[in-house]
């Protein structure tokens, strides 16, 4: 494993332990790529997905960068949540430092009225 990855797998494994998603507050699972980004919301005690969205689902696109890019799909994930019912998430950053996409993903998600 590269040093990167291994620090990473480090880092989720020591929020893992600590967030976890419940039916009345699941966990907002974020997937950073070098490209692209992937946001769910999961709940743990059933192992359900509720909602998920990414920038490569069919039909999306934004102008701009790809902190725009996270910010808009943060938004799409808090709409189709709230379209579940689900309100509140607890956020879960994968082992991903809250920085650049990953923040404002999060920010979008806030925008759109999910709590956490």
């Amino acid at each position: 494993m590269k040093k990167s990855t291994a620090g990473r797998a480090r880092r989720k494994r020591r929020i893992r332990k600590k967030v976890s998603g419940t039916p009345a507050r699941p966990r907002l699972s974020v997937y950073r790529s070098a490209k692209h980004i992937y946001a769910q919301v999961i709940d743990d005690t059933s192992g359900t997905t509720l909602a998920a969205h990414s920038s490569r689902a069919k039909g999306f696109s934004v102008d701009g960068d790809k902190t725009a890019t996270a910010r808009e799909v943060g938004k799409l994930l808090a709409e189709a949540c709230k379209a579940k019912g689900v309100e509140k998430v607890v956020f879960d950053r994968n082992g991903f430092i809250y920085h650049g996409r990953v923040k404002a993903l999060a920010e979008g998600a806030r925008e759109a009225g999910l709590n956490f």
